[in-house]
């Protein structure tokens, strides 16, 4: 059993010039599967061209990225949904509430978000989420929603153990972990020791975030390697066990039974 890249954005112009070298790296490295998360309107035709390259590796979420959200956000949820409705998807992604860069469009955000939560209920559809900032907000929209309804991932867990307990406590959620966690001074290591190995999916987020001793590089899904160590000394567990336990986490949350 490999490893499986649950968020890299892989189809993005970072990799236009060497995406099969990336690609025979990863699969050299372990990786079995990468999740390719939609950005927005302007990066769909690009991530079903990734898609159609090698569709049984390249696994598809769409969504509309909160970073991306203008104040016209119902006319960029269109296309968005008319993608879902007629090809196969196995997330709505990446969705969610950034509070870092600007607060402006706060309300829309949210709006679009509880948007994109309804048809994860409506599809039957794990959600891929972005939180930078805004953990509380994205929990008060969830149980907004239904949280019993929902289902999902916290993409780029980085936060303290106050904010995975209030995770953990949405029993239909896992945290994704990435990068971050070989990062000397973030102090993730410490809060994942408290996590239970399975409510965890790894992950690059490429081509940002890249692990130790990649550090300040593009990100690649090869690089996944440095985060399965780091969670095998976190978890004092081997290596393999790491593999098998996250790749049958993100399994069984995505769907992906081959």
């Amino acid at each position: 059993m490999g490893v499986i890249d649950t968020h890299a954005h892989l189809f993005t112009t970072d990799f236009e010039n060497d995406i099969d070298d990336v690609v025979i790296r990863a699969k050299s490295a372990g990786v079995e599967k990468v999740l390719l998360p939609n950005i927005d309107e302007t990066t769909i035709v690009n991530l079903k061209e990734c898609v159609s390259t090698d569709p049984a590796f390249f696994i598809p979420m769409m969504g509309l990225h909160p970073t991306s959200v203008k104040e016209e956000w119902k006319q960029q949820l269109e296309p968005v949904y008319y993608e879902l409705i007629k090809s196969e998807y196995f997330a709505i992604g990446e969705v969610g509430i950034d509070l870092y860069w600007d607060k402006s469009l706060e309300k829309e955000q949210v709006s679009v978000f509880e948007e994109q939560l309804k048809w994860s209920v409506e599809m039957n559809l794990p959600v891929s989420i972005h939180f930078r900032n805004a953990a509380k907000e994205v929990i008060d929209s969830i149980k907004r929603l239904g949280e019993n309804s929902l289902r999902g991932v916290f993409h780029s867990f980085g936060g303290n153990k106050d904010e995975l307990d209030a995770i953990l406590q949405l029993k239909n959620f896992m945290v994704g972990v990435n990068g971050v966690v070989t990062f000397k001074n973030s102090g993730l290591a410490e809060t994942m020791v408290h996590c239970p190995s399975d409510r965890v999916v790894l992950e690059t987020d490429s081509p940002y975030l890249a692990p130790v001793p990649h550090r300040g590089k593009r990100n690649e899904s090869s690089y996944i390697r440095e985060i399965v160590k780091r969670m095998s000394e976190i978890w004092q567990k081997s290596e393999k066990e790491v593999e098998k336990i996250t790749t049958l986490n993100a399994k069984e949350l995505f769907g992906l039974n081959n």
